[in-house]
């Protein structure tokens, strides 16, 4: 099968329930306060009014334009920080003639206030009436815990696998963790405001641009760049505190990813570099050295932010 076709390939996951990682020491602790900390910082910001807010209000007999309960054109742009949580799935490796592991139902791990932090940004644009659409950045992480005994089948460098082992006894390194990131293409719609609480839903499709980190054992080096994986989706339902000049939000989202990806043996650069290399290995239909590996990445995902809100001058109440 061709590189370009790999790309493409579908896995299966199976879900479980299992314990949420907990965290430790004090070090932790002190990066989760210091993130709410600046998330306060910047909702306080969004909420002192300006001199243009004062002034469009007047001039529209005291009603502001684009509220909750008469929403209008405006441009949006905001940023995020949050906790996911991914449901466990299989892991696949393939190297052809050598190796065809899985590792079943991986409970992968996100350590979302470790550095590096989970975040998001994103740009919306809502036009006259209650429709939008949403450009969404959004980088997680994913840890594979590799002392964690697990289910194991197939065959690893030519033999076979034991039922049941630990991730480490075959990797040295199994995440993604300078990027599960996800860029989505959203439309969005608002829902019947309270207030001046705004709810709102959407849904997008997009791509992945994971950054891997994994080191099977019997390789020479590890993978370890930028790479396209796969498909994207996400379903979101959130609600927006509308403030003077910006808002608030607190959001679940429910995103999908399926990565496979080529085990290249090296050492990655800047994104558009590993990118170039990525496109001209499919260009040319050659394997990877080391074969392929990913999963399928289910997350549940709770986020809250700040918004700040650009609205045309020549807008009107409705």
């Amino acid at each position: 099968m061709l590189a370009r076709e790999r790309l493409f390939a579908p896995l299966m996951s199976m879900p479980a329930s299992v314990p949420w990682p907990q965290p430790s020491g004090i070090k932790r602790p002190l990066e989760i306060a210091a993130a709410i900390a600046t998330m306060g910082c910047l909702i306080m910001a969004a909420a002192l009014p300006n001199d243009r807010d004062n002034a469009s209000s007047a001039a529209s007999g005291g009603i502001p334009i684009s509220t909750a309960l008469q929403p209008g054109r405006e441009t949006d742009f905001g940023a995020y920080l949050g906790a996911p949580y991914h449901v466990p799935s299989d892991f696949h490796l393939v190297k052809k003639g050598v190796t065809d592991l899985t590792i079943k139902n991986v409970n992968w791990y996100t350590h979302p206030f470790e550095n590096p932090l989970y975040y998001g940004i994103r740009l919306q644009r809502w036009f006259t009436g209650r429709f939008g659409s949403m450009v969404d950045f959004t980088h997680s992480k994913v840890y594979a815990p590799l002392d964690e005994p697990a289910k194991f089948e197939g065959t690893f460098d030519g033999k076979p696998l034991p039922p049941e082992a630990k991730p480490r006894d075959y990797f040295n390194k199994l995440e993604w963790t300078h990027g599960h990131n996800m860029l989505t293409l959203n439309g969005l719609i608002r829902l019947p405001s309270l207030g001046i609480i705004s709810p709102y839903l959407g849904a997008g499709a997009g791509m992945s641009f994971p950054h891997s980190e994994i080191f099977p054992k019997t390789d020479p080096s590890r993978t370890y760049e930028y790479q396209y994986t796969g498909p994207a989706g996400q379903a979101l339902f959130g609600l927006e505190f509308r403030l003077p000049t910006g808002s608030v939000f607190v959001e679940y989202k429910f995103t999908m990813a399926d990565y496979w990806g080529p085990l290249t043996g090296r050492d990655g650069t800047w994104f558009p570099i590993d990118m170039w290399n990525q496109f001209s290995r499919w260009w040319k239909g050659e394997e990877p050295p080391n074969g392929w590996a990913g999963a399928r990445l289910t997350s549940h995902q709770v986020i809250g932010g700040f918004l700040t809100r650009f609205v045309p001058k020549t807008a009107g109440a409705r």
